[in-house]
C-alpha cells in the first residue's frame, strides 16, 4: 500500500482569517487509482495526482470558512464574494456536513498497474500455453530487479528451518505475543469451520445434501512494504490451515525476521520471498524447479500490484478481495473518550498515507476536542509514523451528525473497513449498523484488538464493498458442494413430472425426455 496521496486541503493555523461565502470546497484532491474513497475538488486540482486503491470514492463539496494563509501542511483556495472579520483555530480533520458526503462507486484496479502487472507476468511466463508455470529463472531475475531479494542472494525460497531459527530467536515477550495471537486466531477460525457442517433432507424418493471440503493449496500473500507485517501471516496461513487445505503457500518480499517467525508457527508449507505481481502469478501458476504448486486460491492484501495481478488471475483461480488501503470510522456522541478516539484514529492513519480516518460525532465541542487530541499525539509519535498519519489525516474528516441515527445512515452509505461504536448504549447503537468489514463496540473494543488477533479476522472489505461482501474467512478457502440421490423412482415420479413440464415451458425439449426417460407414465418422446 505504498502509495503516494495527493495532498488535500485543510484549514490553516491563523488568528485573524477572512471568512468566504459561498466557497464551494472540495478537499482539492482526485486519485486517478480507482478502488479508493476520493474527495473532489470543481475548483482546484493539486499538482501531484497518484493512485490510489480503494474500490469507492467520498465526494466531499462544502461551503466552508477557510484561511488565505499557506503553510507547509495546507494548501488555500479563495473565492470571494462577501467577508468578514473572525477567529478560527486549527483542525487536523476536514470538517464537512452530512449533506456533503456521497459515495461513488468505481473500478477497483488501475489501469496503469494492471498494465505493469500484466507485463511483469508474460515476462514470467513467456510461453504460457507450452510453459504454463512461472519460470524460477524469470522470477529470480525479476525479484532481483524489483527489489525483492538482495542481489547476492539467489535463494527464492525461505527454508521451514530458517523461519524456525527465527521464532527461537525471538525475545520472550515477542514470541509469547506471537504464540497469543496465534491462538487466538486459530480458536476464532476453527470455530468459524464448525459453524458450517455437511447436511441432508429427505426429497422424493431419496436424498439431498450438501459436503464442505477444503481447497487444496491455499496462496497466502503478506505485504513487507512500509512495515512488516507478521499479523497478516497469521491471518491468513492460519486461516487456511483451519480450513482444512492441505498446502499452504506464503509469499512476501524481504521478510523480516518476524516474518518468518510467523511463518513458522502459523505453519506454512513454503515461504516464496516475493511480492508484487510476481508473487501472484507465482501462487497462482506455480513455480517451475520448486516446491510452490498452483494455489486453488490467493488471499491476502497488497498493494495496487498485488490488486492488478489478483484481477487477472480471478477465474483461474480464486481470490478473496481486491482490497485498498486502510479505513476506520468512528461513530462517537458526547460520551467518547476523546484521547480514546484520537488514538484510534491516528493508529489507522499511520498505516499509509491514503489511509483514512473519520469522525462521525453528535456533538460539535467533542469534535473540537478530538482535533486537539488528535494534534498532540501525532507529535508526539516517531517518525516515519508521524509524517504518515499527518499525510493521511489530510485526506480524513469529521462530520457533525444531528444525532446517532444519521451517523449509522452516513455510516452505510460508506460501508467502512473497520467501523468503532463509542457512545451511550453503543451495543444498541452497533446493532442497528448494516455495512461494514469489522464491528468494534465500545470503548475498549479497539480496532488495533482486531488487527493484533482478538479472533477475527483483520483482513477486510475496504472502499464500500462492504455493503456485499465480509473479511477474509475459512469460508474463502471452503467449497459447499451439494448432492442428491433417489433411492426409489415409484415415490420421485411426482418430482419427474414437475420436472418434464417445466422443460417444455421453457423449450428445452432434451430437458424434457431426459425427465421422461425415469418417467413410470409416460414414454419418453424419442422411443415414439
Amino acid at each position: 500500500m505504498s502509495i503516494s496521496p495527493t495532498r488535500l486541503l485543510c484549514f490553516s493555523s491563523i488568528t485573524t482569517a477572512i471568512v468566504v461565502y459561498n466557497l464551494t470546497l472540495a478537499s482539492a484532491a482526485t486519485f486517478l487509482q480507482p478502488n479508493s474513497f476520493q474527495v473532489h475538488s470543481q475548483q482546484h486540482q493539486t499538482e501531484q495526482q497518484k493512485p490510489s486503491r480503494f474500490i469507492a470514492q467520498i465526494t466531499v463539496s462544502r461551503k466552508a470558512n477557510n484561511s488565505d494563509d499557506d503553510d507547509d501542511e495546507t494548501t488555500t483556495i479563495l473565492s470571494k464574494t462577501k467577508t468578514k472579520t473572525t477567529t478560527t483555530t486549527t483542525m487536523m480533520l476536514n470538517n464537512v456536513s452530512p449533506a456533503d458526503v456521497s459515495l461513488e462507486i468505481k473500478d477497483p484496479v488501475d489501469p496503469t498497474a494492471l498494465q505493469q502487472a500484466k507485463g511483469i507476468m508474460d515476462e514470467l511466463r513467456p510461453t504460457p500455453s507450452t510453459t504454463p508455470h512461472v519460470q524460477s529463472d524469470l522470477l529470480l531475475k525479476v525479484a532481483h530487479r524489483l527489489g525483492d531479494i538482495p542481489p547476492e542472494s539467489d535463494t527464492l525460497i525461505i527454508t521451514k528451518e530458517e523461519c524456525k531459527l527465527a521464532y527461537d530467536s525471538l525475545a520472550s515477550d515477542e514470541r509469547t505475543a506471537l504464540d497469543n495471537i496465534h491462538q487466538r486466531v486459530k480458536v476464532f477460525a476453527e470455530a468459524q469451520r464448525q459453524s458450517v457442517q455437511d447436511m441432508e433432507i429427505d426429497i422424493p424418493g431419496g436424498k439431498a445434501g450438501h459436503t464442505v471440503s477444503p481447497c487444496n493449496a491455499a496462496g497466502c500473500y503478506a505485504p513487507g512494504g512500509r512495515y512488516p507485517l507478521p499479523s497478516s501471516v497469521i491471518m491468513t496461513a492460519v486461516t487456511a490451515r483451519a480450513a482444512g487445505c492441505t498446502k499452504v503457500v506464503l509469499a512476501s518480499p524481504r521478510p523480516a525476521p518476524i516474518t518468518k517467525a510467523a511463518a513458522y508457527i502459523a505453519g506454512a508449507d513454503v515461504f516464496l520471498a516475493v511480492g508484487g505481481a510476481q508473487a501472484i502469478a507465482s501462487m497462482a501458476y506455480g513455480v517451475s524447479d520448486t516446491d510452490v504448486e498452483p494455489c486453488d486460491v490467493i488471499v491476502g492484501p497488497g498493494n495496487k500490484w498485488v490488486t492488478a495481478a489478483k484481477s487477472i488471475v480471478n477465474g483461474h483461480c480464486g481470490i478473496d478481495m481486491l482490497a485498498g488501503p486502510s479505513e476506520v470510522l468512528v461513530i462517537c456522541d458526547d460520551t467518547a473518550a476523546a484521547d480514546v478516539v484520537a488514538a484510534d484514529l491516528i493508529a489507522q492513519a499511520e498505516h499509509d498515507v491514503v489511509a483514512r480516518a473519520i469522525l462521525l460525532c453528535t456533538d460539535s465541542s467533542k469534535i473540537t476536542e478530538i482535533d486537539q487530541h488528535v494534534q498532540d499525539q501525532i507529535n508526539a509519535l516517531p517518525e516515519p509514523n508521524k509524517s504518515t498519519a499527518k499525510e493521511a489525516l489530510q485526506q480524513s474528516f469529521a462530520v457533525l451528525c444531528s444525532s446517532l441515527d444519521e451517523c449509522i445512515e452516513i455510516s452505510d452509505k460508506i460501508a467502512p473497513e473497520h467501523l468503532e461504536i463509542q457512545t451511550r448504549n453503543s451495543w444498541d447503537i452497533a446493532k442497528k449498523c448494516n455495512n461494514y468489514g469489522g464491528l468494534f463496540v465500545g470503548e475498549h473494543a479497539a480496532e488495533v484488538l482486531g488487527d493484533y488477533g482478538a479472533g477475527p479476522n483483520h483482513t477486510l472489505p475496504t472502499g464500500g464493498t462492504g455493503k456485499y461482501t465480509g473479511g477474509l474467512s475459512v469460508f474463502n478457502f471452503l467449497r459447499i458442494r451439494t448432492w442428491m440421490r433417489i433411492d426409489s423412482n415409484t415415490e420421485a415420479q411426482n418430482m419427474v413430472n414437475d420436472s418434464i413440464v417445466m422443460a417444455r415451458l421453457e423449450g428445452l425439449e432434451g430437458h424434457a425426455r431426459a425427465a421422461e426417460a425415469r418417467s413410470l407414465t409416460q414414454t419418453p418422446a424419442y422411443k415414439k
